[in-house]
């Protein structure tokens, strides 16, 4: 469903990637952040987005690109200074063009899939090729399905929400080890028990600690949404999101999938595909 809102629907990039227009103000006093949104989110300019940039009193402006060339670009920025006035200095206006947003957008492509094949990397040694396997399955089910509900719900996708994404990636493959941790345990201390019992009782045995964890994540993670403003408003939602579907993967996914890719137990070999049929519920 997340590949199809995917390509179907598209999602809706910020500046960082779609290109667009950023002016560094300085204003007398700290600035009202609130108050500079309102006066600027009326302009017609499409997205503004402002940021406070290194000190209070040093705002960050970011207008989405313009349709047109040049001429277009420097009348949105003439736009907003008449709507800001003498009141603030300009320090710097700059221009990302769809150059620098495509070279952004594969930049965090690459990040998303280096961090995810260093994990499959990690956890194919630090326990079998198998747990690899279903950990990176239940990593990508996690980062497909962040993708798919920003395209669902038009959220602005940019560096936040990939650096959101990464931040899920290693929530989750926490979640994921502490209980593959127990399962290769209890693989070793009960030889003749069931696959499917054994990955149950693993599952149950972590399940408190894991679902207390992401109760805690999100009670932080709530109060940023809704007390944190709009700047971290998406980010917190694709964490809030992550955590939810992170926690659900690394119980109802990651784990089932060891029961289809016949790991070994301690000792032995591998089981056949009659055995692991055998064993299946």
């Amino acid at each position: 469903v997340s590949i199809g809102l995917f390509t179907v629907k598209g999602l809706n990039y910020g500046i960082d990637f779609k290109g667009g227009i950023m002016i560094d103000v300085r204003t007398q006093g700290p600035a009202d952040i609130g108050a500079l949104r309102d006066q600027l989110g009326g302009l017609g300019l499409g997205e503004v987005a402002l940021q406070e940039f290194g000190q209070p009193d040093n705002v960050l402006v970011r207008v989405q690109r313009q349709e047109g060339g040049e001429a277009a670009q420097q009348a949105a920025v003439a736009t907003v200074k008449k709507a800001l006035g003498p009141s603030v200095e300009y320090r710097r206006t700059e221009f990302v063009g769809p150059k620098v947003s495509d070279e952004l957008f594969w930049d965090g492509v690459l990040a998303v899939s280096y961090a995810i094949i260093a994990i499959l990397i990690y956890i194919w040694f630090r326990f079998e090729w198998q747990f690899g396997l279903g950990a990176v399955a239940a990593l990508l089910h996690d980062v497909l399905s962040t993708i798919g509900i920003f395209a669902l719900l038009g959220l602005e996708f940019n560096l936040s929400t990939v650096a959101a994404i990464l931040t899920i990636a290693g929530y989750s493959i926490n979640d994921t080890v502490v209980v593959y941790d127990r399962v290769r345990e209890n693989l070793r201390k009960y030889k003749k028990l069931e696959l499917p019992e054994l990955l149950n009782n693993s599952v149950n045995q972590t399940l408190s600690r894991t679902v207390m964890t992401s109760g805690t994540t999100l009670l932080a993670l709530f109060s940023l949404y809704f007390l944190g403003g709009e700047v971290i408003r998406d980010f917190s939602f694709a964490m809030i999101w992550g955590v939810i579907i992170g926690t659900y993967s690394s119980i109802c996914l990651a784990v089932p999938l060891l029961l289809y890719l016949n790991i070994r137990r301690s000792g032995g070999k591998a089981l056949t595909a009659e055995e692991a049929a055998s064993t299946s519920p």
